[in-house]
């Protein structure tokens, strides 16, 4: 097994270090959260060991930009002294597998990690879903109901802000804005990809998932 310890109290990773060396494990360690998204660029591991208190770059946003950026499905067990149900809960939602308070039992560590490796990589990571829609991030495959659907670049584009944001609606300046930038298109262009969009995830269903709302901007309804 292979373990990334992401730790900025230089003791506590070395400790760690020390105590899953003898048990055979073979560790690399990062002391804030830009240093690990480096590591996972370069390196494959069996699991992350994640502290959320680090400078540079803290464990909640470290992990989101592991699963929304690199994609990467390795198992994350969250290692911190924060122990509120709202730290947990957002350590969950940024993509994380396990979490352990400090002081902990090295035994426990331990057991912990051995069950996430056994368990294996996520398969979700890079998936965004709504009602019957589905988007790749990664392969860029989009499907309803299971059937594949063609987008072209800025149909994707569109759908994956709506997907992110469903069921909210997107406002149309903002979803200029994430599309296209400073570039921005003609008054009609985004009316005419929300058209094409449209069709595409609706040919063949009864039901259309695209609504504009009127005043407003657009946005994925169930």
């Amino acid at each position: 097994m292979k373990v990334l310890i992401v730790e900025d109290n230089h003791h506590v990773a070395e400790t760690i270090a020390d105590y899953l060396e003898l048990e055979g494990i073979i560790i690399d360690c990062a002391y804030h959260g830009e240093s690990a998204l480096t590591l996972l660029t370069q390196h494959t591991y069996d699991v992350i060991i994640m502290d959320i208190m680090m400078p540079k770059l803290d464990g909640i946003s470290a992990v989101k930009r592991i699963r929304e950026e690199l994609y990467c499905g390795t198992p994350i067990l969250f290692l911190t002294a924060k122990d509120t149900l709202d730290d947990k809960v957002a350590a969950f939602k940024a993509g994380g597998d396990d979490y352990l308070l400090k002081p902990f039992a090295m035994e426990e560590l331990h057991l912990r990690l051995q069950a996430l490796s056994n368990r294996g990589p996520r398969l979700d990571i890079g998936t965004l879903s709504f009602a019957d829609l589905a988007l790749n991030t990664k392969t860029e495959r989009v499907t309803r109901n299971g059937q594949a659907i063609k987008l072209s670049r800025i149909q994707f584009k569109i759908l994956t802000i709506l997907l992110r944001h469903a069921p909210a609606i997107v406002n149309r300046q903002d979803m200029i804005d994430a599309v296209w930038g400073d570039d921005s298109p003609s008054s009609d262009a985004l009316r005419s990809h929300i058209y094409g969009l449209r069709n595409a995830i609706d040919k063949g269903f009864e039901t259309s998932r695209l609504e504009t709302i009127h005043g407003q901007g657009y946005r994925l309804n169930a």
